[in-house]
């Protein structure tokens, strides 16, 4: 039987595969981080874009993580923050204060000129940049997916934060642009009929479902587990 956590975690302010890389929780996210790889057999996955049914899920905290844990292994990777309703990536990673991904598609500049490299090696952050009024128009757009082809060229893995499935298409939209996506539900948090009618909409759009991760399983520091193609 498993273990009651006895100790809280606050993982919404914590980039634990940075800040703590030897816990049992950073190996689990190193774990996640090989079975995204071995899912590259059948396709090669550059662009990944991670959402949840429902806010409030781990899906920004998940791919904080994860983007840290591919760049241990000295890869080049780019964190977007595609969360242009509320952005959080900013507060997790230092990055630049005033430019992001909107500024890029809609004044045309260039990825070094709004990319930072954050604290971690071979990490680089950007973030969501001025909230426009049309969150879903832009990440749906033809300079989204000329940004993403560019980006391509420039880093070996590009991961993508983005707004919930039940509350805005943006993450349905824009996962049209990657090469596979990830599900992220919360133990405790995530209802079945939420998780079901999220699943059916990835489906509808013919979204590539790479894994699912349960996040926040009360077990002794283990609080994610991941679940291949098919589950």
């Amino acid at each position: 039987m498993a273990k009651k956590i006895n100790r809280k975690i606050d993982l919404s302010k914590k980039v634990i595969v940075r800040d703590n890389p030897l816990s049992p929780i950073s190996e689990q996210y190193r774990g996640i981080r090989t079975n995204i790889e071995f899912a590259n057999i059948d396709r090669d996955l550059k662009v990944i874009v991670c959402s949840s049914p429902s806010p409030g899920e781990g899906k920004s905290t998940t791919i904080a993580n994860l983007a840290v844990a591919f760049a241990g292994q000295e890869k080049n990777v780019l964190l977007i923050d595609a969360d242009l309703r509320r952005p959080t990536l900013q507060l997790k990673f230092t990055g630049n204060p005033y430019k992001g991904l909107t500024n890029i598609l809609v004044e045309k500049l260039k990825i070094e000129d709004v990319a930072r490299q954050t604290e971690v090696d071979n990490l680089w952050l950007i973030n969501a940049g001025t909230i426009p009024p049309n969150p879903a128009e832009l990440l749906g757009s033809n300079a989204m997916k000329d940004f993403l082809e560019n980006a391509k060229t420039k880093f070996d893995i590009i991961l993508i934060d983005t707004p919930p499935i039940l509350a805005v298409t943006d993450a349905r939209i824009l996962a049209k642009h990657a090469d596979g996506f990830i599900l992220v539900v919360r133990s405790g948090h995530t209802k079945k009929h939420e998780l079901a009618l999220a699943k059916e909409q990835l489906d509808q759009a013919q979204i590539n479902i790479i894994g699912t991760i349960l996040h926040g399983v009360a077990q002794e520091d283990t609080p994610v587990y991941y679940y291949g193609r098919g589950s």
